[in-house]
């Protein structure tokens, strides 16, 4: 899987206080699962829930949330592309611990698909298929 990585990359490189102490970030898989067809491929989708969890953040939201919005027009489009992806493709939850201090908890919902192909001589080929492939409209 490439996308958490990417996302973790893009949070910490858009955030100033991340760059600072990246460790404030934790980015993980839950609710994973695979869907391959009864096809003659190996090929495949991973669907997972990523979670990032921002820890003890002073920061605005807003600019996390500029970022994260940026970082799914780029990876996984159809969450703001597609309406019925939208609705509940990216959540959150927040827990306020100070006046200057909160925890934000993101969950999107994210695939990846992988396609396998072998050659003549029977040598595996394992492509990532790039989401930023599809045009990004605007809502």
């Amino acid at each position: 899987m490439i996308k958490p990585a990417s996302l973790r990359s893009a949070l910490v490189a858009a955030i100033s206080s991340l760059r600072i102490n990246p460790d404030a970030l934790t980015v993980f898989i839950d609710r994973g699962s695979i869907a391959a067809t009864g096809s003659h491929t190996l090929s495949f989708e991973y669907r997972y829930v990523c979670n990032a969890l921002l820890l003890d953040f002073a920061g605005e939201a807003d600019d996390v949330f500029i970022a994260l919005v940026g970082w799914v027009r780029e990876n996984q489009p159809d969450l703001v592309t597609n309406p019925d992806e939208r609705a509940n493709g990216i959540t959150y939850e927040i827990d306020i611990l100070s006046n200057a201090t909160v925890d934000i908890s993101i969950k999107l919902a994210l695939t990846e698909s992988v396609v396998v192909s072998f050659d003549t001589e029977g040598k595996r080929t394992v492509t990532h298929v790039n989401d930023a492939a599809e045009e990004w409209v605007a809502p």
